[in-house]
């Protein structure tokens, strides 16, 4: 972890439950109390088109589980940090719950990613209080 030289996420006072389950290596998402919606990303108002209901939410887990929705293969890294990483996935995974999440697809050659790929959350502890959720191949 002491070598882990790509920024690290800040946790906010709305995502800290999110960076802590992640921390646990759950993945969490919010579930309106009003509603029953769940959303990805943290925010304070549920995503619902009818309802916006305002700090009224409880953290639930996923499964963890989801498909390739989209990606791209970078063969550039934007920054030195991420020069040894090349080439690398970049991809949105749609959740078995259906909420979207974007992120790196893992252990997996890139050339082999494809849309419709079966998934499931890994997590990248990058330091002692925040591990990065991750996607690889359902074995």
């Amino acid at each position: 972890m002491a070598d882990y030289l790509k920024p690290i996420p800040v946790p906010s006072p709305v995502s800290q439950p999110y960076w802590e389950g992640c921390r646990r290596h759950v993945l969490l998402a919010q579930q309106c109390r009003t509603c029953d919606h769940r959303w990805m990303y943290p925010s304070r108002v549920c995503h619902a088109p009818d309802c916006h209901a305002l700090d009224d939410y409880d953290w639930v887990p996923l499964s963890g589980k989801g498909e390739v929705y989209t990606f791209s293969v970078h063969h550039q890294a934007p920054s030195v940090e991420w020069a040894e990483d090349v080439p690398y996935v970049f991809g949105v995974v749609r959740l078995e719950e259906g909420m979207f999440l974007s992120t790196n697809v893992v252990g997996i050659d890139p050339a082999d990613v494809h849309i419709g790929m079966p998934v499931e959350v890994v997590f990248d502890d990058v330091s002692d209080e925040i591990a990065i959720p991750r996607f690889r191949p359902v074995a």
